[in-house]
């Protein structure tokens, strides 16, 4: 059954988003009385459409799933190309990144200009909302974007950033010694790796350089793997 975000609820409806309605009626084919799923404040409602042939309503039948809260896992990542952006985006929604960071890197190939980001930013909000309805998540991440690295340092949770240099604290052992965290908060250095300034910049912030092991990852591959082994350990 489809899913879809509610922007808002009045009574016993739902309103979604334009682009949702042209979906339910014209890619999906959806007629009067067929049921799809709506989320509001991470409750899932199972919801009938009504008067499809005049002005669409979305009306609830009953409640399918309780809201609750996830594990907060943030992912920092740099400026990257747009192709690899867009992957970052799709597959860690799936695997419930809960937020995306994107900050400027020394050497990041991509710069990003005001207006060029305003527009990229509308199309990752997107990318993840699709994802998160494809997925059955309850929420659709956030996304923000600072302007330094130094924008990094107050957030809260666990910290750790991907490093290539360090040889000795590997992803496994770090995460089987946080097991009771509740938010973790990763970042992922550019294609050609985070300079050792920034490193020690972040280590300073209270970030924990962790290795990923001997393989050398594309930067797109390295939040999966990552949230994979979170999922993995933290599983229930």
């Amino acid at each position: 059954m489809q899913r879809y975000f509610a922007l808002e609820r009045i009574r016993n409806e739902f309103t979604l988003r334009n682009e949702d309605y042209f979906h339910i009626l014209r890619v999906m084919r959806c007629h009067e009385n067929d049921q799809i799923e709506v989320v509001h404040e991470k409750t899932v409602y199972l919801c009938a459409l009504k008067d499809t042939e005049i002005e669409t309503r979305v009306e609830i039948i009953s409640i399918l799933e309780r809201g609750k809260d996830e594990r907060e896992m943030v992912v920092c990542v740099p400026f990257l190309k747009e192709t690899k952006v867009s992957y970052i985006l799709q597959k860690g929604t799936e695997m419930g990144a809960t937020k995306f960071i994107f900050y400027p890197a020394q050497y990041s190939v991509v710069k990003m200009d005001e207006e060029k980001l305003e527009k990229r930013k509308e199309r990752w909000q997107k990318i993840v909302k699709e994802a998160s309805e494809q997925s059955k998540r309850n929420m659709i991440p956030e996304i923000e974007v600072v302007d330094h690295l130094q924008d990094l340092k107050d957030l809260k949770g666990v910290k750790l950033v991907c490093s290539t240099r360090e040889k000795e604290k590997t992803l496994k052992i770090f995460l089987q010694s946080q097991s009771n965290c509740d938010t973790l908060v990763v970042v992922i250095g550019p294609e050609g790796g985070l300079d050792p300034d920034e490193e020690k910049q972040l280590n300073e912030m209270g970030y924990t350089s962790v290795s990923l092991g001997s393989r050398i990852l594309r930067v797109e591959s390295v939040p999966l793997f990552v949230l994979s082994c979170v999922n993995y350990e933290f599983m229930e």
